[in-house]
């Protein structure tokens, strides 16, 4: 069982890695591998709704990371969408990659079990969390628990690991994640290992 995270953060080793590094100990410390991925620094195209990705099986964008994350999400067990607070929202890039991510690739993860992190100096937190789990609740995951608002606090790596209720939230997430990992392997072959699939309907406001 492998859970892939990925960093949003343009710093690739600060607030918002040092709290996946926090997931990562965790779930290996009850058998369960991880990998962090780093979207990087660089620009992230948006996605234009081209609906390209249907056609090839990938986005049509190719000069940025998010058909690599996207191959590796393809065969991942779980996921951590993990972003830093910009503005009171989730850093651009990471909404950007997610976006596309999801449209070319989530059809693989539908069914699998999910978080997503926020990392702040101080505010914008929930509004930032909330706007991540919306991909978690549109594609049929399993959004795992914790036992606060999965966020973490400081202006520095190593103050995050100051933030005792942060960190002891993380380990909480990656204990929760292995949990549903361990139940959902339990189920393969059997009846329970997939709900019954409602088929969604499709409706507009305007006519």
């Amino acid at each position: 069982m492998k859970v892939l995270m990925i960093n949003g953060s343009p710093n690739q080793k600060g607030c918002t890695y040092t709290a996946l590094t926090v997931i990562a100990d965790e779930l290996k410390k009850q058998g369960v591998d991880s990998e962090i991925v780093w979207l990087g620094n660089g620009a992230v195209r948006g996605c234009i709704g081209c609906s390209g990705c249907r056609k090839l099986g990938k986005c049509v964008f190719d000069d940025d990371p998010v058909n690599a994350i996207a191959e590796k999400a393809k065969s991942a067990d779980g996921y951590i969408f993990g972003a830093p607070v910009h503005y009171a929202s989730p850093c651009g890039a990471m909404v950007s990659a997610l976006d596309r991510l999801f449209y070319s690739a989530g059809g693989y993860m539908q069914f699998k079990p999910a978080a997503s992190i926020v990392s702040a100096r101080r505010a914008g937190t929930t509004a930032s969390y909330d706007v991540l789990n919306k991909y978690i609740g549109i594609n049929n995951m399993l959004q795992v628990p914790s036992t606060y608002w999965n966020m973490v606090h400081g202006a520095k790596a190593e103050e995050v690991l100051k933030d005792e209720e942060g960190v002891s939230v993380m380990r909480a997430i990656a204990s929760n994640m292995a949990w549903l990992l361990k139940l959902l392997d339990s189920a393969k072959g059997t009846p329970l290992e997939k709900p019954v699939v409602i088929p969604k309907i499709k409706t507009n406001f305007i006519r």
